[in-house]
């Protein structure tokens, strides 16, 4: 082997990742793990701070982000946290749109509150029949709930499922149905009625993407 072999170069590191990758990576870290820093979010994509600070300075001028100051713990120097705006939450998938709001509205126009509830119950008992197939009773409870949240995730609702003592947890970290929950709760209540009976155990939500909360977290009592 030829001198110059034995000391070959090592190989270039790989590029960075273009800037619009970059901002479309950070969007997914605030969706996912909540309102963060500049700070948490250089570290969660390996940028430096100042780069991150850009990113972030842009996509506020893009209307996807907005700011606020806290102080961690409620003590310490003030920082800002950033958090999704309704545009940068409208960039994440869904399913229902403000034709549905417009249409429920109407619906409540003509016929009254309650009618909204006979069209939610109505849907409610379509999904649930469409899902029962999937979760069979004679299945173990763990069993039927890690169908439930594979289904969830194939339906838009980036769906975790975590053990916590005898209880599970469901972190929903997108709602498809953003739109029509945050003009329609009963929409919200319906979906914990309908994951209860899916699962024949009591089910109990403590999070709520529609309240401003980074996620849908449902505590499902073992």
């Amino acid at each position: 082997m030829s001198g110059g072999a034995a000391h070959m170069a090592a190989p270039e590191p790989p590029p960075p990742a273009p800037p619009e990758r970059t901002k479309v990576r950070l969007l997914e870290l605030v969706k996912r793990h909540g309102p963060q820093t500049a700070q948490d979010l250089a570290a969660r994509l390996e940028v430096s701070i100042p780069a991150a600070r850009r990113h972030l300075g842009d996509l506020q001028d893009q209307g996807l982000l907005q700011s606020r100051t806290e102080r961690p713990g409620g003590r310490g120097r003030p920082q800002h946290v950033f958090s999704l705006t309704e545009r940068g939450e409208a960039a994440f998938p869904r399913t229902y749109s403000g034709l549905c709001v417009d249409v429920l509205r109407h619906v409540e126009g003509l016929f009254g509150e309650g009618a909204v509830l006979k069209v939610l119950d109505a849907r409610n008992a379509e999904i649930a029949a469409r899902l029962e197939t999937e979760l069979p009773t004679h299945l173990p409870l763990e069993d039927r709930i890690q169908r439930l949240a594979a289904l969830l995730t194939d339906m838009g609702f980036d769906t975790v499922l975590e053990q916590d003592g005898p209880d599970w947890c469901l972190t929903q970290r997108n709602c498809p149905n953003l739109t029509v929950a945050r003009q329609y709760g009963q929409l919200c209540d319906s979906e914990l009625q309908l994951y209860a009976g899916l699962l024949g155990t009591p089910v109990v939500r403590e999070t709520r993407i529609a309240c401003g909360q980074s996620a849908c977290r449902y505590r499902i009592v073992g």
